[in-house]
């Protein structure tokens, strides 16, 4: 089954995402308070205060949802819906207390991104092709009704 291009681009982001927050942990791992902690706040939503330990492992988080959606695994595609409401969530405080202008068009931007990325895995038709199982052992067979008869 070929994996549609958006599943790809979407796996690609997660990577890039656990790349950042590897690289983040490392840093601060060799050199404490080189980085800001709140160097990872847009994808660790509230976790990054808890250090680099946090950083590795949201990263890996990030890693093995990229993985899942690349090897079409559903439970990956499910998770990155997760990912997805909860940062989301997130934004919803920042847009509240936003002033308008620039700032309410930046996080509107955001959540409208977010929702569409969340909408698409969960309802287009070539991403539910894609991530339908076959059950082991048996094949699926598609006839024509016309040349059946």
């Amino acid at each position: 089954m070929q994996r549609p291009r958006g599943v790809i681009v979407i796996s690609a982001l997660a990577a890039i995402a656990a790349l950042y927050l590897w690289t983040l942990a490392v840093v601060l791992f060799i050199s404490p308070g080189a980085v800001s902690l709140m160097a990872g706040k847009y994808f660790l939503y509230g976790l990054e205060l808890a250090g680099p330990y946090m950083m590795l492992l949201g990263g890996s988080v990030y890693a093995l949802v990229a993985w899942g959606l690349f090897r079409l695994h559903n439970w990956a595609r499910w998770m990155a819906m997760l990912v997805m409401v909860i940062s989301v969530a997130s934004l919803i405080p920042k847009i509240s207390m936003a002033e308008l202008g620039v700032p309410v068009l930046w996080y509107g931007l955001q959540i409208a991104l977010r929702v569409a990325v969340g909408w698409y895995l969960a309802q287009a038709p070539a991403v539910i092709d894609a991530f339908a199982k076959i059950p082991h052992g048996s094949t699926r067979i598609i006839t024509d009704k016309s040349e059946s008869s």
